[in-house]
């Protein structure tokens, strides 16, 4: 056997990282300068603090051989569950919801303690069952929805829909990289848009039984998306004054820090949610499109070292993080044009914030990790141990 390690940093993803953190600080300065007049580098400066602790993060977890997360999931996972079950407890309630505890956002660690168990769970079948029959992809299944839906149901209820979208987004992608059969991932789709059908129905037919289901102001939000101009004195208005921004800002924008918009106090969150807002508005068409630039090459890149990791569990390490940060940028984006409800979901790497920031870097100091550590194998790949 002949080998030769690629033990090196892969640059071309933190050169990707450092052009998103620099959009971020741009943006960050030029919409969040309304709300303190006196201090308009407020959360510019708070931003950095954050990028500098997350860089530090994403050092540390890149150290750790990747391997080793087998061993840390299981104890990763139980934290996270206790985080989450702690939250309507002792957790501080803002804008009608509980999802802080102790000044961070169990769900968001949470999302890569999931990406961590279901990385192992598929590592250990795949590893030992190369050939599955129909009854253990099923058996399978039920394994990824044990682990995933308590996770996902304790989120919901905080309510935080957006978070638990993603929770549904990573579970989607590592059962497509699992190797499960179409037929069962077709019936798995085919039960979701029958769900959804059922909710339609409900609301047309049983609005009393629908509103058991959804909640009222989770109903408002879905009207202020279908017709924001018709909710803009409730919750279209968002929605309504972030497409006025983004179209109005046209081809190439209406300049840095002269978006109507975005310095007139029109939009709530803009330096959060809406972030999107900034750049669409006072940098156009052309600078949203390089910004999606960076993030498809981002995707690009990490989806390349999944696929040329000889380890199975690096691969559905990173397959598990694709899965969480592509999501994010896509309702992200969408909701800001009303293409999706607003969930509130943050835009990775450029909205302020602490903890999706430091979840977010976490994330990719898994891909470094696998990066870092992948072999390459002149006759054969790196078979697994079943750990």
């Amino acid at each position: 056997m002949m080998e030769k390690r690629q033990s090196q940093i892969d640059y071309t993803l933190l050169f990707l990282l450092f052009l998103l953190m620099c959009i971020s600080f741009i943006a960050i300065y030029s919409g969040s300068g309304q709300y303190y007049p006196d201090d308009p580098t407020f959360f510019l400066k708070r931003q950095v603090v954050w990028y500098v602790v997350g860089i530090m993060v994403m050092v540390a977890v890149m150290v750790i051989d990747f391997d080793y997360f087998k061993y840390l999931s299981i104890p990763a996972y139980g934290f996270g569950m206790l985080l989450l079950i702690l939250v309507p407890i002792l957790g501080k309630e803002e804008n009608g919801a509980k999802r802080w505890l102790f000044g961070v956002q169990p769900s968001e660690f949470m999302k890569i303690f999931l990406v961590l168990a279901l990385a192992h769970l598929l590592y250990k079948i795949v590893t030992k069952e190369r050939y599955r029959s129909v009854r253990e992809d099923i058996w399978l299944l039920i394994k990824i929805a044990a682990l995933s839906v308590p996770p996902f149901l304790l989120i919901l209820t905080q309510p935080d829909l957006g978070t638990s979208l993603v929770i549904v987004a990573i579970v989607g992608t590592m059962v497509l990289v699992s190797g499960v059969r179409w037929r069962l991932l077709f019936a798995l789709a085919g039960a979701a848009v029958a769900g959804l059908a059922l909710l339609v129905y409900l609301h047309e037919a049983h609005f009393e039984i629908f509103k058991l289901i959804v909640k009222d102001h989770q109903l408002q939000r879905i009207y202020g998306w279908l017709d924001p101009m018709g909710n803009t004195g409730g919750f279209g208005y968002q929605l309504y004054q972030a497409m006025l921004g983004i179209g109005s800002g046209q081809l190439s924008g209406m300049g840095l820090f002269e978006g109507v918009q975005t310095q007139g106090h029109a939009v709530p969150e803009i330096h959060t949610d809406f972030i999107f807002t900034v750049i669409g508005e006072e940098s156009g068409f052309l600078g949203a499109m390089i910004l999606l630039f960076v993030y498809f090459l981002l995707f690009y890149r990490m989806i390349t070292i999944a696929m040329n990791c000889n380890n199975l569990y690096g691969t559905y390490l990173v397959a598990g993080i694709v899965g969480l940060l592509v999501f994010q940028v896509f309702q992200n984006v969408a909701m800001t044009i009303g293409l999706m409800p607003i969930t509130g979901l943050a835009l990775p790497f450029i909205s302020y914030g602490g903890s999706a920031l430091l979840t977010n870097m976490v994330a990719i100091g898994i891909v470094m990790n696998v990066r870092y550590r992948t072999k390459d194998y002149m006759f054969r790949s790196e078979e697994g141990d079943g750990v």
